[in-house]
């Protein structure tokens, strides 16, 4: 039986992650061990109820079911949620393992930054004589990010030269904060540092494309360095001078180490790779790697990868186009269902999409919560297949992880990701295998345009249904239920569309007044010609059954008859004719009282352009019944 390994991040450092699994994967192809990657894609300035729905995904697998726990805390940076990990890893008692992030009395994983930053700025002084430095942090909880900082401080302290590092700017991470100082930093004139010292490859290449868009020039004018060596800074122009922190092989020391705490080897253990600064053209070296060896490479990989995303993206499209088309909860299942089973070359045969139950009942009734907090117990299953094999039941327990699991097989990485919306948990979908989808953010993509579209669906079916009803409130006479004014006009203009398109249809307005209202209301209350009005309109919807009646006035009552109730018309005025109590001026008047006028005007094709024609028809009509039946 497979042994189970669970690892805990977020998707943004996709490269470094991915050189970090693959080393994994490397050291322990021998072993019979699933990688579970639990990630997702909060930022720093992300609102507090979208932070939780991301993170709510690290709440989902019971470690008690695993046999290690590694949290790569460089790609994680919230320190509350890493100590939430810990303390579930510890009541579980299984292995802990931090990359890139230390705790007293934890095994540890890291790189030597502090070394390789040192080296960096022994090359920047010796071999460009620089003479000033601005620093570009990450955040101030990032373990990596402080101690290059320390390494910048003290290399310029035992150089006597504290002075020389001009300002250090926390980013937390995000490029656009570095777009923002950058901009910021020239507009205010400040003196300009010979090098800016950034604490990623991806804020390095922000400053230079910054100072490039406000007429800098990277080297000519200015200096700038990076960390992580990543691809896209390799073949960035000009390429970034970088710190390789050597992920593959943190990753292979982390499977190795993991051997170790499961064997009994060791119980805690620090294990420190080291980093290589390696110049490049951004700190005016040009001759220590052939960058445009690997900027030919990715040129010959760029028709493939173009042709990926753009089958990506039109997949992502029919994903829109189908569940936003859908009316109801049953028909978007069904929809989006068939459309995978029909087309899942990009999630490949071994991809789940899993429901919170609540999901589709919170459509229909806004008093259902979906849950903030971990998933229910048991998930509805949208689609579900493992190695092809389609899962057979709608519902799966959450506990287990994924359907149709096989714990013997071959060894496998599974990629957990979150659905919702702000913190509203709509469930979570699984990729296998697919490292190439975590290199290139296509998960993250996938995951937040699937969000999306599940909620602007979840919206859009709410709003009609009550719009429906708001529509059916405005259409319906509050006292005797049926139909109002309102919902008369909109059948005239359809009856009027009919004339003008000659559609041929046969139709009859059948126009009613209740008689002596005034008197009851006068001598007996409103209350009593309540009652009466009521009885009044059932009798009507009795005798016309299959008519539409409205109420048009606060005695005025009017039947539109096709069909049937149109074939027999006159047998059905009759009928209404028997059915009236005998007309009376004074009272008292019987319980059962209910005296109706009626006039009936049939639609005359050639002869009546509008629908006033035959309203007014019936109406004089009815006016000669009432006059016909007070015997006037």
């Amino acid at each position: 039986m497979k042994k189970k390994i669970a690892i805990f991040t977020t998707g943004w450092g996709s490269e470094i992650l991915s050189q970090f699994l693959k080393g994994m994967i490397a050291s322990l192809k021998d072993e019979r061990v699933d990688l579970f990657l639990f990630t997702c894609y909060p930022t720093y300035i992300d609102t507090a109820p979208v932070k939780k729905g991301e993170l709510n995904i690290f709440t989902l697998p019971d470690l008690n079911d695993f046999d290690g726990v590694i949290i790569f805390c460089s790609g994680l940076g919230f320190d509350e949620e890493i100590d939430k990990i810990i303390e579930r890893a510890k009541k579980a008692d299984v292995p802990i393992i931090l990359q890139g992030g230390k705790r007293d009395g934890l095994s540890y994983i890291g790189s030597d930054n502090y070394y390789a930053t040192k080296s960096m700025c022994d090359h920047l002084y010796n071999e460009h004589h620089i003479k000033s430095i601005v620093f570009i942090a990450g955040s101030k909880d990032s373990l990596d990010s402080e101690l290059r900082l320390k390494a910048v401080k003290d290399y310029l302290e035992e150089k006597g030269d504290s002075d020389s590092l001009l300002d250090v700017y926390y980013t937390r991470w995000e490029n656009a904060a570095a777009d923002r100082y950058i901009t910021r930093y020239i507009e205010e004139k400040k003196p300009f540092p010979d090098a800016f010292i950034c604490a990623n490859d991806g804020l390095a290449m922000q400053t230079c494309t910054t100072l490039f868009e406000n007429g800098y020039e990277v080297p000519r004018d200015v200096l700038v360095t990076g960390y992580d060596y990543i691809d896209d800074g390799q073949i960035f122009d000009p390429s970034i001078a970088s710190v390789d922190q050597c992920f593959s092989k943190m990753g292979e020391a982390c499977g190795s180490l993991w051997l170790d705490l499961i064997s009994g080897k060791t119980e805690c253990e620090s294990v420190v790779i080291p980093c290589e600064f390696i110049p490049g053209e951004s700190c005016n070296c040009y001759e220590h790697r052939d960058s445009n060896e690997v900027r030919r490479r990715f040129g010959r990989e760029a028709f493939s990868k173009r042709s990926t995303t753009t089958y990506f993206n039109r997949k992502l499209s029919m994903i829109d186009s189908t569940v936003l088309s859908c009316l109801t909860f049953n028909e978007f299942m069904e929809s989006l269902h068939r459309l995978l089973t029909l087309d899942h070359n990009f999630e490949g045969d071994s991809f789940h999409v899993l429901l919170e139950p609540n999901f589709g009942l919170s459509i229909y009734d806004t008093n259902i919560k979906l849950k903030k907090t971990g998933y229910s117990k048991s998930l509805d299953v949208l689609y579900s297949t493992e190695d092809g094999i389609v899962y057979d039941s709608n519902q799966f327990a959450s506990k287990d992880l994924v359907p149709n699991y096989d714990r013997e097989g071959k060894n496998h990485l599974y990629v957990f990701l979150p659905l919702h919306e702000a913190d509203d948990a709509f469930g979570y979908i699984i990729f296998r295998d697919c490292m190439d989808k975590v290199e290139n953010h296509f998960l993250q993509t996938y995951q937040s345009r699937m969000s999306l579209v599940f909620d602007k669906f979840r919206h859009a079916l709410s709003l009609d249904l009550i719009n429906k009803r708001l529509i059916e409130v405005m259409r319906r006479d509050p006292l005797t239920n049926v139909n109002n004014r309102i919902a008369f006009e909109d059948k005239e203009k359809f009856l009027q569309a009919e004339i003008n398109s000659e559609s041929g249809c046969d139709f009859a307005i059948a126009m009613f007044d209740v008689n002596n209202l005034k008197l009851i209301n006068d001598s007996c209350g409103h209350d009593v010609g309540d009652t009466y009005l009521i009885r009044a309109c059932r009798l009507i919807c009795n005798v016309f059954k299959h008519s539409p009646v409205y109420r048009i006035g606060g005695d005025e009552f009017v039947a539109v008859l096709t069909g049937s109730d149109y074939e027999i018309r006159d047998e059905l005025v009759k009928k209404l004719s028997d059915s009236l109590s005998p007309y009376s001026k004074t009272l008292p008047l019987a319980d059962d009282f209910v005296s109706v006028a009626c006039g009936l005007a049939c639609y005359e094709r050639g002869k009546d352009l509008s629908i006033s024609d035959i309203v007014k028809r019936a109406d004089d009509l009815m006016y000669k019944d009432k006059a016909r039946i007070k015997g006037l």
